[in-house]
């Protein structure tokens, strides 16, 4: 397994990756969000390969993550911890020194796996707004 910062060419793999651990929802574009992350200076997609094949991916920027998953064959070999040490690497390369990470209710078993690695509840409400034409179907999700 080894870990690096995707290329533009890693996008459809990656999008699909996240497809399949059913991370992607119709109030985000996924390949919005892939664009925007390569595109700036504080933010990247960080995948995690063996073979040469993506098997892993997380979307990391300004000290937060979104998106991390592991192909569900390879969940609970390993993989996820490799993958999240990657980003907080990333991160704390470039200074940051708080990871803040948000765990939809509907996906609230992978909670147990990121206690594991040290992270705990902050007590925070998480709340958002859309700014873009999709802000009227983010109610429903």
């Amino acid at each position: 397994m080894k870990t690096r910062d995707a290329y533009q060419g890693d996008k459809l793999a990656t999008i699909e990756l996240w497809e399949r651990c059913s991370l992607t929802r119709p109030s985000n574009d996924p390949s919005q969000d892939f664009d925007f992350a390569y595109s700036g200076p504080s933010s990247a997609v960080i995948v995690l390969e063996i073979d040469s094949a993506i098997v892993g991916a997380a979307l990391v920027g300004r000290g937060s993550t979104y998106y991390v998953g592991v192909e569900p064959k390879l969940q609970r070999s390993g993989a996820g911890r490799a993958l999240m040490t990657a980003v907080e690497d990333w991160l704390r390369a470039r200074g940051v020194w708080k990871l803040n990470l948000l765990v939809r209710r509907e996906n609230g078993g992978v909670v147990s796996f990121y206690e594991k690695l040290g992270y705990s509840d902050q007590g925070c409400v998480a709340l958002g707004k859309r700014l873009d034409d999709r802000a009227d179907r983010v109610a429903s999700h």
